[in-house]
């Protein structure tokens, strides 16, 4: 499997961890010994595991949280550091995404998620989910 595949499979980990709200998923898509960061919409940084994985744990636990889709991630690589963006569709409220990973031992692990509002609607938006492949990671 090629590094760009392996990146993006952790991200749809995580993702799909986040869509069916699995912690403990979600929880091992994050890296355990690099540093972690995560800075959600509106919100102050979070840096360090424990509240890193405390914010996630609430998210996930409030029934208010809205169903999200990644869509049209793209990957780069460059050595044993990987970025990927996309756009999250929170019941139809688009936002721009970036995740950090990083390389522990054979697997990619994320360090670092931020999420925010967009100025502008995008040319990418979500096709009906026909099978055809809208570019929706979940």
């Amino acid at each position: 499997m090629s590094d760009t595949t392996s990146a993006l499979f952790t991200v749809e980990a995580f993702y799909s961890a986040f869509a069916t709200r699995d912690f403990d998923t979600l929880r091992g898509a994050w890296a355990e010994t690099a540093p972690l960061s995560c800075i959600h919409p509106g919100a102050e940084p979070l840096v360090g595991r424990d509240s890193v994985l405390e914010s996630w744990r609430a998210i996930l636990e409030n029934p208010q949280t809205p169903e999200i889709r990644c869509l049209a991630p793209q990957v780069l690589v460059h050595g044993d550091m990987a970025i990927v963006t996309c756009h999250e569709d929170l019941d139809g409220d688009l936002l721009c995404a970036t995740n950090v990973l990083v390389r522990e031992g054979a697997v990619w692990k994320i360090v670092h998620h931020q999420a925010g509002p967009l100025a502008y609607v995008p040319e990418i938006m979500p096709e009906p989910d026909d099978g055809g492949g809208s570019g929706a990671i979940n």
